[in-house]
């Protein structure tokens, strides 16, 4: 055992008897804990000794291996200096080496920019020589065809130049004829202002001159919803009311022997003189004017109670503004001018709304002629189903009768061959001369006649209608 192991028992037994010692008037089972517990310290003592011993058996070893390892570092350490040392040495001879070649590379550079510049001038003048020489002669060559692709494209330039001058001569005359057409047409405008200027005096001075106006600003209208003059609706009707004759402006036809009556107002006088006024105070006092004129005229109108004359004709008028603006501008002064009127038995109606009024007439008379149209229809469909039965039953009754003559036939053949032709036969037999000609077998008819069941009554019906009729 080694002298430090025996040491360090020799002293914890030591340490063990002084703490006996000093322990020694304690009671006993504190004396025997104590006596445990340095125990365990003891065992846990001579267990790390024994660690200790054997770690210390292992550092001869470790000492070995760390020698080793010191050799391997240092015979490394001399296989890199060789090694980094042949590196510097190869790196110089490559320095060397590469300043030789960029040495040569600048002469050899310096030798073919020579050279090169001596072919390239013996080429180039070579070229241009070969060039010109060329040249000269393909310019010859091309100047005389040249000459001839280009003599089309003279005489083209030629006949361009001569359609140039036509279309300048044609384009001065047609300016000329452009100018006096718009002198014309400045002369027509003139003329056409003249005359609306006359035709708008005409209408202030004439109520009949604007009634006329009207008449016919609602004729077009009619005419282009697809209404035609004096057949669906007519024109300054005359009807008597006891002892005094009115005179409606129209009278519209509807399907069913209705009608619809319509007058034409043209209220123009206060709105054409507003239309004119500057000032505005003056302006507003003549569009309540024509907000007035309006309003008489159909209080007017519902007085009269144009309907009243015509049968079938709905307790209304319909008092026709030919413009727009005629009736917006008096609806704008007198908001309850529309309803006032229809209280009255008169609907105001502008152009626009005429002209759908007299798009639903249209419509009306279009449905009334696809309803006589279909029921003629109807009818010609009926009269045929009709006919068609009566031929059905006819065909059915001839069907019958085929029937009962195709039975008829197969008797007969059957008769003829039980009772003429065995007798005809015995000729045969007995080698008599018959010219030649041989008695053929008679095929019966087993053809069924189909039955007709579709549209034909059945036959007792017809035979019934037959006797009746």
């Amino acid at each position: 055992m080694e002298p430090a192991l025996i040491s360090f028992i020799f002293i914890a037994v030591l340490a063990g008897l002084g703490a006996g010692w000093v322990l020694g008037g304690r009671p006993v089972a504190a004396l025997r804990a104590e006596r445990d517990r340095h125990l365990d310290d003891f065992r846990r003592a001579i267990t790390d000794l024994a660690g200790a011993e054997e770690r210390a058996k292992a550092v001869p070893d470790l000492q070995t291996a760390l020698d080793a390892v010191r050799r391997d570092r240092e015979e490394a350490r001399s296989r890199l200096a060789a090694v980094e040392a042949e590196s510097a040495a190869r790196d110089r001879a490559f320095e060397d080496r590469l300043k030789e070649l960029r040495e040569a590379k600048d002469v050899l550079a310096a030798q073919f920019s020579d050279v090169a510049g001596r072919i390239l001038t013996d080429a180039q003048d070579k070229f241009l020589k070969r060039a010109d020489e060329r040249f000269t002669q393909a310019g010859e060559k091309s100047e005389a065809q040249l000459k001839t692709l280009l003599q089309p494209v003279e005489t083209t330039l030629k006949r361009y130049e001569e359609g140039l001058a036509k279309v300048e001569k044609d384009r001065v005359g047609s300016y000329g004829e452009l100018k006096a057409a718009v002198a014309q047409l400045t002369q027509g405008n003139a003329d056409v202002r003249r005359e609306t200027q006359r035709l708008a005096n005409v209408m202030r001075s004439s109520p009949k001159a604007r009634g006329r106006w009207g008449e016919e600003q609602l004729r077009n209208i009619l005419e282009s919803s697809g209404l035609a003059e004096n057949i669906d609706f007519t024109l300054q009707s005359a009807v008597n009311d006891g002892d005094r004759q009115l005179r409606p402006d129209c009278v519209i036809n509807l399907p069913g022997n209705r009608c619809i009556v319509v007058d034409v107002k043209c209220p123009l006088v206060a709105f054409e003189q507003a239309f004119d006024e500057e000032d505005e105070e003056r302006r507003a006092d003549l569009l309540l004017q024509h907000a007035a004129a309006m309003k008489s005229y159909a209080a007017d109108l519902g007085r009269k109670g144009y309907w009243r004359q015509f049968n079938l004709s709905p307790d209304f008028v319909i008092m026709f503004i030919p413009g727009e603006h005629f009736l917006s501008a008096a609806a704008e002064r007198a908001p309850e001018l529309i309803e006032t009127a229809y209280r009255n038995g008169v609907i105001i109606a502008s152009t626009i709304n005429m002209l759908a009024l007299a798009k639903v007439m249209a419509g009306m008379w279009r449905q009334e002629t696809l309803a006589a149209q279909a029921k003629e229809v109807a009818d010609v469909g009926k009269e045929l189903y009709r006919r068609l039965a009566t031929m059905g039953s006819h065909v059915q009754k001839l069907g019958r009768n085929l029937s009962l003559a195709s039975g008829a036939y197969n008797d007969m053949v059957g008769s003829l061959e039980s009772q003429v032709y065995t007798q005809a036969r015995r000729f045969e037999t007995l080698k008599v001369e018959t010219g030649g000609k041989v008695i053929e077998p008679l095929a019966g008819v087993d053809a069924a006649i189909r039955p007709l069941t579709k549209l034909a009554p059945p036959i007792e019906a017809v035979e019934d209608r037959s006797e009746t009729g």
